[in-house]
């Protein structure tokens, strides 16, 4: 089997990490992948959302799978071209892809399903938004874009002063560009976040183990949103009754309501909760494997990978019989560029990457990196995903921190505390 990843970021880099330790896996490229995917893959210089060339490329170099990493190119409708021409693809159609891509939409499939969420509403006009906010009590609220914005287009907001000059950024100053051209103003909800991941075939719904994310770029979830400064696997607060009342009343309600509606999900359903006193509730819908997820996640994954996309892609998802898992847990650290998630220089030298591989049960995953001859510099905002499993979490956490003590760059820096929460 030739499997041909797209996307060029620390969860492709696992994807192709993983994918080519399957049996019968002969080849996996990556499109257009960095400096790590070159070394556990082949990479192919073909963008991400060039549609037209990995198809292309595809066809010509006989792929039986093509794995789709990003969101970009699944809004864009690359399912439906791959399978128009018969290609084997794991990923949603563009129609089914909404869910991450507008947030509206995404809200209206959860009120049809009757799934808990935010209480919210949209808006396209400043001066409504603004009135929306003024007849609130002066309570936290979140302002979300309702577009992609690679991560970045959700603003949590202490008062409704904040929530406004939010939704004047993204409405009025055009922070998102058209991504923000309408707004999802929502309430704020208290408690703690897990990321439920769940392979999906538009019938039958694999949940993977438990994950969460962390958010905020520093310490004790201060400062800015980012796209994750590093996960562990799995979340012991999801527990087995937790699990259930999340597939009861989450996962199976969208998948269903998805299908009534005429957008058959099948790909990856990552939901993003918030565990309340009330119960879990949906923060967001994403359509792909989370990142960093992903690396925690797919690190203790023990079945074939490429046999869960491929009967997946064919609608032969209840064949599979289970899932298997490390039972270690996993720790990924993300070390970030100087600046992000702001401004950020690219070229760094990186320098203890191989130090770090070599260290036991630990494998560094490149997000933002690319090479030059014998280096390898940085070329993004998040930059590595360092990941390390242990006998328990804590033991996770010191072997992924002692493989991050490693690494070096002009202007390295990461959080301290991953996986504390647990």
């Amino acid at each position: 089997m030739n499997i041909l990843v797209v996307g060029q970021g620390g969860r492709e880099h696992t994807l192709v990490w993983k994918l080519a330790q399957c049996g019968g896996v002969e080849k996996v490229y990556c499109a257009p992948g960095n400096a790590g995917t070159a070394v556990d893959g082949e990479n192919v210089n073909i963008a991400a959302d060039d549609l037209g060339r990995l198809m292309s490329f595809a066809k010509h170099n006989d792929i039986d799978l093509t794995v789709v990493g990003p969101e970009v190119p699944l809004v864009a409708g690359i399912v439906d071209e791959f399978e128009t021409h018969g290609l084997k693809i794991f990923g949603p159609t563009k129609a089914a892809a909404r869910l991450e891509g507008s947030k509206a939409f995404s809200k209206e499939i959860m009120k049809k399903a009757g799934v808990p969420t935010a209480a919210s509403k949209s808006f396209t006009r400043l001066e409504e938004a603004h009135a929306y906010l003024d007849a609130l009590e002066d309570v936290p609220v979140v302002v979300k874009a309702d577009g992609l914005a690679a991560g970045k287009g959700v603003h949590v907001c202490k008062n409704c002063t904040e929530g406004k000059s939010a939704a004047t950024q993204m409405l009025q100053d055009d922070l998102f560009g058209t991504a923000g051209q309408r707004i999802v103003i929502e309430e704020f909800l208290e408690g703690h976040e897990a990321s439920i991941l769940a392979i999906v075939d538009g019938d039958t719904i694999i949940p993977l183990e438990t994950s969460q994310d962390h958010k905020r770029a520093h310490d004790s979830d201060l400062g800015p949103n980012t796209g994750g400064m590093g996960a562990y696997s799995p979340a012991p607060l999801v527990t087995d009754g937790i699990m259930d009342d999340i597939i009861r009343r989450i996962l199976v309600p969208t998948i269903h309501t998805m299908r009534v509606e005429g957008h058959p999900f099948s790909g990856v359903l990552y939901a993003g909760l918030m565990l309340t006193q009330q119960g879990p509730k949906v923060i967001e819908y994403n359509v792909r494997f989370g990142d960093p997820e992903a690396q925690a996640v797919l690190m203790r994954l023990k079945t074939d990978l490429a046999q869960i996309l491929s009967l997946a892609a064919s609608g032969r998802l209840a064949e599979l019989e289970g899932l298997e898992w490390e039972e270690r847990p996993a720790v990924c650290v993300v070390m970030a560029s100087d600046g992000y998630p702001g401004s950020y220089s690219k070229g760094q030298v990186i320098s203890g990457i191989a130090e770090a591989d070599r260290q036991t049960d630990t494998k560094v995953f490149h997000a933002g990196t690319t090479d030059k001859g014998l280096r390898v510099l940085t070329d993004g905002g998040r930059v590595l995903g360092v990941t390390a499993m242990g006998d328990s979490i804590a033991a996770a956490k010191q072997a992924a921190y002692q493989a991050v003590a490693k690494i070096t760059w002009d202007g390295a820096w990461n959080r301290s505390d991953i996986s504390d929460k647990a």
